[in-house]
């Protein structure tokens, strides 16, 4: 049987995240959505666009969750964008409903697979799916590092003149404001970043990675962003299904590690076919290390209300 991959939201996330997982033939793609011709017709344009680009998946579109059933991996994209003047922790009780109870739903029918939730406020609404699902904390997983990170990445490389494959980076903390892009790991070419930017210009460079997404929503108006996103997303569901074992940022369930515990945050994982198959502690200064307490903390502030909302359930 092949791998099958559940998307719920069709949305310009979610139909980016299939036709990507398509692209790189991971598997099969289910798209879901409330609105279910909007799902049926982006799966058959993506079908279409199999003939010519060579990709041999095949995406279904479809309300239904039963189609859904024996999935590997379920990707959490539904949920209202952020519009101009919008945080993404303004989100929150808009998307929760919507995530919980399209994870309800999922994990019916998927109780083996993994859960990769794109939706923000994203920490908060990964700690939301895994109270849903009731899932071992390792098969939930929030995806935030992989995007911030490339988006320090990309400011780095156009500040220096150099390819962006040329950048290691790496940032922690939650999907927020309060996010931490951490020096210390940074380096291009091998040398370290600190050695080739001015301090002035690197905390330019911090500031603009931690609004990176409010950026993009100013610019569009009626959206926020979706190509990068999805890109993140997908390269972790790659490091899972095919047993990468790989080193990336992303919202995990911590239990001491770096000083915290009882919440998903932003840091280093193993990922791999089990999911997270465990957490990498790397030293950090103590200014980031103080920086991702406060992070932390903000986060907690947000997994109240989601706990709050639970109870209401």
């Amino acid at each position: 049987m092949g791998r099958k991959i559940t998307v719920i939201g069709a949305g310009h996330v979610g139909a980016s995240v299939a036709q990507q997982v398509l692209a790189q033939q991971l598997g099969d793609v289910v798209l879901v959505d409330i609105a279910e011709e909007l799902a049926q017709g982006k799966a058959l344009d993506l079908n279409q666009a199999g003939s010519v680009l060579g990709f041999t998946g095949q995406a279904v579109g479809t309300a239904k969750f039963e189609y859904t059933i024996d999935s590997d991996i379920i990707i959490v994209t539904a949920g209202s964008p952020r519009k101009p003047g919008m945080s993404r922790d303004d989100l929150l009780k808009i998307n929760f409903d919507i995530v919980h109870t399209v994870v309800g739903h999922a994990v019916s029918a998927s109780p083996e697979a993994i859960i990769l939730v794109v939706t923000n406020p994203l920490d908060a609404m990964t700690y939301a799916a895994w109270r849903t699902s009731g899932f071992p904390a390792q098969r939930v997983i929030g995806m935030a590092g992989v995007l911030d990170s490339a988006r320090f990445r990309l400011f780095l490389a156009e500040a220096l003149g150099v390819s962006v494959h040329m950048v290691e980076a790496m940032v922690l903390g939650g999907h927020g404001d309060d996010m931490v892009p951490c020096l210390p790991l940074t380096r291009v070419g091998g040398a370290a970043v600190t050695d080739q930017l001015p301090a002035e210009d690197l905390a330019r460079i911090i500031e603009r990675t931690r609004t990176g997404g409010g950026e993009i929503v100013k610019l569009l108006k009626t959206g926020s962003a979706y190509y990068a996103p999805a890109a993140s997303v997908v390269r972790m569901a790659a490091a899972i299904l095919r047993d990468e074992k790989a080193v990336l940022p992303c919202a995990a369930w911590l239990q001491g590690e770096y000083g915290q515990r009882d919440l998903f945050l932003g840091v280093p994982v193993v990922l791999g076919r089990e999911g997270v198959i465990r957490i990498m502690e790397f030293g950090l200064s103590a200014e980031d290390q103080s920086a991702l307490q406060r992070s932390a903390e903000a986060v907690r502030a947000l997994n109240r209300q989601v706990d709050a909302l639970l109870q209401g359930k």
